[in-house]
């Protein structure tokens, strides 16, 4: 049980630590983060000299090959927008 509550505080400082945010990233460090490989960090680079991305919504618009699933993986991984961890869009709230 210990071990599980180190790897756990571990796992969320290592995330911190090595956390990229998309709209200041290079090439390079956009690679590290596990599942941007070089044509992805590519279309990133490319999509962000538009103007940089506002959101997880605007990057997943905008970046060919991203949709929910993979925001929450690279998110899940260290990448950030604007320093903001990915969460998926909560259901609307009954009226």
């Amino acid at each position: 049980m210990f071990r599980q509550i180190i790897a756990t505080v571990f796992a969320f400082w290592a995330a911190s630590v090595f956390a990229a945010d998309v709209n200041q990233a290079s090439a390079q460090e956009l690679t590290q983060i596990k599942g941007i490989g070089p044509a992805l960090a590519e279309r990133i680079i490319e999509e962000r000299g538009q103007s940089d991305f506002k959101d997880w919504e605007d990057f997943i618009q905008r970046v060919k090959g991203v949709g929910a699933t993979k925001a929450a993986s690279l998110s899940a991984e260290g990448l950030r927008v604007k320093e903001e961890a990915y969460e998926a869009s909560k259901p609307a709230a009954s009226q």
